[in-house]
């Protein structure tokens, strides 16, 4: 069994920055992908970036230049720096992992940019 556990939403300002963290526990091994993805209210989960294999990103491109991706496979930990957020950032953020062609999801942890 794998737990993922995130932390690190909240509201902020147009312009402003979050970073949210991951944090894997349980059975893990060969990792493949960490990633985010998000939902917004009456939208489907969306990909917001990935890390693949320990060195491969990919992003969004509503997103690309002002979000980055990074991971720690040995500590089994991932984050999302979120800078320049916009009121379309505002979403409930999921952290995920695959390993060995499984699929796990966080809970969840609400972001929300307003003024």
């Amino acid at each position: 069994q794998v737990q993922l556990v995130e932390s690190g939403g909240g509201l902020v300002q147009p312009g402003g920055s979050l970073r949210l963290s991951c944090t894997a526990s349980g059975s893990i091994f060969s990792i493949n992908v960490m990633g985010w993805y998000r939902q917004a209210p009456g939208k489907q989960r969306e990909l917001v970036a990935t890390f693949t294999n320990g060195w491969l990103t990919n992003y969004a491109d509503s997103v690309k230049g002002r979000f980055t991706i990074s991971g720690d496979i040995a500590k089994n930990t991932w984050n999302l720096q979120m800078n320049s957020l916009k009121s379309e950032d505002t979403a409930v953020y999921y952290c995920y992992l695959r390993i060995s062609s499984r699929d796990y999801w966080g809970q969840g942890t609400q972001v929300t940019v307003s003024s």
